[in-house]
């Protein structure tokens, strides 16, 4: 597992918000490796260049916060996620929220996982 930088947005809940953002990094060539938007408007990125972003959100008057993930890529086969968090809880850390994706019939899966202390759960769960 890797540390990775997570930007957190809230949006307005409104047609185009999240639009603006996608396309706003999209012209700065800022790359999203991962996402998770809720109806809350609450947007989570894991993107390529979170320095440069987070500062185009500011630029853009979107409050940004920033925390470290760890992010994972791991077999696309049932039990995987299982296995790993697993190893999360055996070492005594508690996930806060998770989110993943893959494309069927493809062999890995990539996985965001929020937890208290991402270098300490890096650690000891041995990944």
């Amino acid at each position: 597992m890797a540390i990775r930088k997570e930007l957190t947005l809230v949006l307005e809940n409104k047609p185009g918000a999240a639009a603006r953002v996608f396309k706003g990094l999209a012209d700065d060539r800022i790359n999203i490796v991962a996402m998770q938007l809720e109806h809350t408007g609450l947007l989570r990125l894991v993107v390529d260049n979170p320095l440069h972003a987070a500062e185009l959100m500011r630029e853009r008057k979107i409050k940004v916060d920033q925390r470290d993930v760890l992010y994972t890529v791991m077999p696309n086969d049932p039990g995987a996620l299982g296995r790993a968090a697993r190893l999360l809880a055996e070492a005594g850390v508690n996930v806060e929220y998770l989110y993943a994706t893959a494309v069927e019939g493809h062999a890995m899966a990539a996985v965001v996982i929020g937890v208290p202390d991402p270098m300490k759960a890096s650690a000891a769960a041995g990944i």
